[in-house]
This record gives structure tokens, C-alpha cells and sequence, in this order.
């Protein structure tokens, strides 16, 4: 299947990497729009200055190269797809001819009615060949930028799924050795139940390993961290108590992996472990206006400051990273005590929902 699918993407390129943009999107025309004008104030400069400027031509030569821009726009949309799955060199080459096409048709066009004025058949040739040169350089001028810019973009991706895989692959042994030290404790405490806490962590783990992309489903965070809160329990029973207010958030809301767990490991540790009465630890989670708000709290303990730390601080700044790197400047991860709690909050704008994991 995997060898199927490799000859697939040899001979058939996704349109979403192809370096030709969206041209139909309103962004992207309008960039093109500024970019004609400023051909036209270039030819029209490159031209005899004259005392009395022709602002009629000026007019007539924008109106006639927006014609160009327009309809090559129009017409590579539209052929997109069918040119995605040309080599690069090859997909180039003939949107090119596409432009030239184009040009020569629209001149032959603005001759044929005299838009531009009367025209002396002496220089019709001359005429066809320049505006057939000028629509071949700047198509290919035009093109040559848009590789480039896709080729650097790749670049960025690969570089930030390798920093992506990085800080993930910091959480996975951080947080399998602390479930190995919560069962540790189990072991001479009731063996069966770190028996049961082993059978759980094997879950627990597998479940982890089972989504190869970066970003999974809210609803298998969630079920992942409760396997990880069973293990604790054994442990800590009766002390820990738990409220959970996150029915609010849609279950194909994609959250970056291990989340959620090194969360409420920061909370057990810090909050309920050092407390001989233990806590409450509360998970409140919702997702309105395009944001997903993920907050844990927990009780806090001025003591616990002083005993030494189980690494989960580190923990903590990776997922502010991977967040960081995930969703842009506007997620953000912050700590705030207050009435005797200790909040951790974690905050990301996501407008679009998936229904399975994916890669960056």
C-alpha cells in the first residue's frame, strides 16, 4: 500500500503543492492588478517624455494590460488542477504559452476594432513581438517568484515539523517515566493495583503511538488523559478528586498531542500530591469565537515550592512551544494563582475542525 501510494504522488502532485497560487482569490488579484498598473507606469515612462502628457493612452494601455492580467488569471484557475500534475519545468513552460496566448489574442483583438487607435500595418509586427516578448518575461518573471516563494515555504514547513517532533519527542519519555514512577509506588503499597496501573499504561501508551500526526482529535486527548488520571488514582485514591467542564468543546477539535496530560501531571504534582487531605482538581475546557480555551487548576501550596521537581515545568514550556509553532503568536500558555489555586491556562485560535490526526 505504501509503495502505491509513493508512485501516486511521483506522477500526481496535490494541488495545495503546487507553486502556482490560488489566482481566483481576491488577495491574489489584487496583487496582480497592482503589479500591471506598475507595468503600465514603467512602459509608459520608458517612453519620449513629451510636454503634454496623454493621460487617454495611460487609460487605454491599463485598461488593456488589466484585460491581460484578468483573463490569464481566469484561465490558470481554472486549469490548475490539470497543471498540478505537470512536472514544475513543464507546468511553468506552459503557463507562459497560456500568457503569450492570451497577449497576442487580446492585441490582435484591441488591432482589429482600433481601440488603441489607428494602427500602421508597417509596425504590426513589431507590435505583436513586443507585447508577445513583454508577456513572456514577466509570465515568466511572475512564475519564477512563485517557485521560489513555494520552495522556501516547504522549507519552513520541514524545518517546523522537525522542531515540532522534537519537543514531542521530549514528552514522551517524560511522560512515560513518571507514569513508571507513579506504578513504582504502587508496587509495595497493593500489588494488584500495580498490576492493573501496568495493563493501563500499556493502554495508555499505545494509545499515544497509535496517531502518527502532530495534531490529534480533542476526543482522543481526552480519553488519553483519563487513561492517565486511572493510573494516578491507584495511587492516590481518595485524595484526588475530580471535576471536568468540557462539554462545550466539538470532539473533532484538533489539539496537539499530549496536551492535556503533562497539565493535570502538573497539577497532581504540585497541587494534590503534597497535600495530605489531597484536592480538587478542576478541567475546564470550551471553544467560542475561533478559540480553543483549555484551563486546569488545581490547589496550591506555597511548600511545594520547595521540594524538588519532577520535570514537569519542562514539560510545560515544550507544550507552550509546540503550540507556539502550531497556531501562531496569538496562542499562548499562562500560569496564574489566585484564592488559593494555581491556574493553568492554554489558549489557541483554531477556525477549522478535523476529523483525524494530520501532519504538518
Amino acid at each position: 500500500m505504501r509503495v502505491d501510494w509513493l508512485n501516486r504522488a511521483r506522477t500526481t502532485a496535490p494541488i495545495d503543492d503546487f507553486f502556482v497560487p490560488e489566482l481566483c482569490e481576491p488577495e491574489a488579484l489584487l496583487a496582480l492588478i497592482l503589479l500591471a498598473e506598475l507595468l503600465v507606469l514603467v512602459l509608459v515612462l520608458a517612453e519620449p517624455m513629451l510636454p503634454g502628457f496623454n493621460w487617454v493612452r495611460l487609460a487605454l494601455s491599463s485598461l488593456f494590460v488589466q484585460w491581460i492580467v484578468l483573463l490569464s488569471a481566469a484561465v490558470l484557475c481554472r486549469l490548475r488542477p490539470l497543471l498540478a500534475r505537470l512536472r514544475a519545468a513543464l507546468a511553468g513552460a506552459v503557463c507562459c504559452a497560456i500568457v503569450v496566448a492570451l497577449t497576442l489574442t487580446c492585441t490582435a483583438f484591441a488591432d482589429h476594432f482600433s481601440l488603441g487607435g489607428p494602427l500602421p500595418r508597417s509596425g504590426e509586427v513589431n507590435l505583436y513581438l513586443r507585447h508577445g516578448l513583454i508577456g513572456l518575461i514577466m509570465s515568466a518573471l511572475l512564475l519564477r517568484y512563485f517557485y521560489l516563494q513555494s520552495q522556501w515555504r516547504r522549507q519552513e514547513q520541514a524545518e517546523l515539523r522537525a522542531r515540532i517532533e522534537s519537543l514531542q519527542a521530549r514528552i514522551r519519555p517524560h511522560f512515560l517515566f513518571n507514569s513508571l514512577n507513579s506504578i513504582a509506588s504502587l508496587v509495595a503499597i497493593d500489588p494488584y493495583k500495580a498490576e492493573q496501573a501496568v495493563l493501563d499504561l500499556s493502554d495508555l501508551f499505545r494509545a499515544s503511538l497509535a496517531k502518527p500526526g502532530t495534531l490529534v482529535s480533542w476526543k482522543d486527548e481526552l480519553e488519553l488523559a483519563k487513561r492517565y488520571l486511572s493510573i494516578e488514582q491507584y495511587r492516590l485514591g481518595e485524595r484526588l478528586h475530580l471535576e471536568w467542564q468540557v462539554e462545550g468543546v466539538p470532539d473533532d477539535l484538533p489539539i496537539p498531542q499530549l496536551t492535556l496530560q503533562p497539565l493535570l501531571e502538573n497539577a497532581l504534582v504540585y497541587g494534590i500530591q503534597p497535600r495530605i487531605e489531597g484536592g480538587l482538581v478542576c478541567i475546564e475546557a470550551e471553544y467560542e469565537a475561533g478559540v480553543f480555551t483549555l484551563r486546569v487548576s488545581n490547589p496550591y501550596e506555597e511548600i511545594a515550592e520547595a521540594k524538588p521537581s519532577r520535570g514537569t515545568r519542562q514539560a510545560l514550556v515544550n507544550i507552550e512551544a509546540r503550540i507556539t509553532a502550531l497556531f501562531g503568536p496569538r496562542a499562548s500558555l499562562s500560569v496564574e494563582r489566585r484564592d488559593g489555586r494555581h491556574f493553568t491556562c492554554l489558549r489557541y485560535p483554531c477556525a477549522r475542525l478535523t476529523q483525524e490526526a494530520r501532519a504538518i
